[in-house]
């Protein structure tokens, strides 16, 4: 609601501006015409309603350019506003529920059993956190083009199994939860690069599935002989029109203040720019007649059979 009505004043302006133009230009242009038959002169009159006539035109484009960039402009400061919102709330939650557990273990008498789970609650804090500065880390190293250093042939099965088990374990998941097909498949990249994409959209996928979270891995080869891996979730899915949109930076869906998902907007954009640095492709589409998302990463294979 915030973003539309911050839209709707620049692009009411801009549509009266271009409309007025409009106007004005065939008003003059008639004028002109009716000019030159009266007066029956030619040439003097069709040099000016030419030149005038490209005047109108630059001009034209320039408010369109205006409203455009205006309107950029209104919807990065939205995002980077949303993204302040998420990452102060992201810093404070696990830092004021360590402050409790540290001032509740010092001010009491505690059960040992009572000091584990306190203990084992800060460590869920600390990973939070952790996260949280690895996204920032991961998109700084992105924007600022950092050179990529050597690659090499990463087995994606392996790394990809790796990743379901880590997931399961941060959020103490059964491992039923991630139902896993692998065939076995390698890409040439670096597998830290491999590794941030496959922990993004299982984290993606984990934190936004269904009450009873059903989470799909599939690794496969393609008809064209690529690397396909599939992360699908039973969550309520995103609209066709917003899923372009969830790939740019800052970008989450919703309002922060409403929002009770942890996220900073950075994922899904360091997921998809590290892709494209592959020679891969992401897309995402729905479950059919199913509710969810699926995620899909095209990568070329190692031995480049195509």
């Amino acid at each position: 609601m915030v973003m539309r009505r911050s839209l709707g004043l620049p692009i009411a302006l801009g549509v009266v501006m271009i409309v007025l133009l409009v106007a004005l230009t065939i008003g003059w242009v008639l004028v002109v015409v009716a000019a030159v038959q009266k007066a029956e002169i030619t040439w003097p009159y069709w040099t000016v309603l030419a030149v005038g006539s490209t005047f109108f035109v630059f001009l034209l484009l320039g408010v369109a350019i205006y409203l455009v960039l205006t309107i950029k402009s209104i919807n990065l400061t939205q995002r980077q506003s949303n993204f302040i919102d998420s990452v102060t709330h992201e810093l404070k939650s696990p830092i004021a529920s360590m402050k409790l557990c540290l001032q509740t273990l010092g001010r009491h008498n505690i059960a040992p059993e009572q000091q584990a789970e306190f203990h084992r609650y800060m460590m869920v804090d600390l990973g939070r956190l952790d996260n949280l500065i690895d996204q920032l880390l991961d998109a700084a190293r992105l924007d600022q083009g950092v050179a990529d250093r050597a690659t090499e042939d990463v087995d994606v099965a392996e790394l990809l199994q790796k990743s379901v088990d880590t997931t399961t374990q941060h959020y103490r998941l059964p491992p039923e939860t991630i139902k896993v097909h692998l065939e076995p498949a390698t890409v040439r990249t670096r597998p830290v690069d491999l590794e941030v994409v496959f922990r993004n959209l299982l984290d993606n996928a984990v934190k936004y599935a269904g009450d009873a979270p059903q989470v799909g891995v599939d690794l496969f080869r393609g008809a064209s002989g690529r690397v396909k891996i599939r992360i699908s979730d039973n969550g309520p899915g995103i609209p066709a029109p917003l899923r372009r949109k969830i790939f740019g930076r800052f970008v989450r869906l919703g309002s922060e203040l409403e929002r009770s998902k942890p996220g900073t907007g950075l994922g899904l954009y360091i997921v998809r720019t590290l892709v494209r640095r592959m020679h891969g492709k992401i897309t995402v589409r729905g479950r059919g007649s199913q509710t969810g998302t699926v995620f899909e990463v095209d990568l070329p294979a190692a031995d480049g059979l195509a």
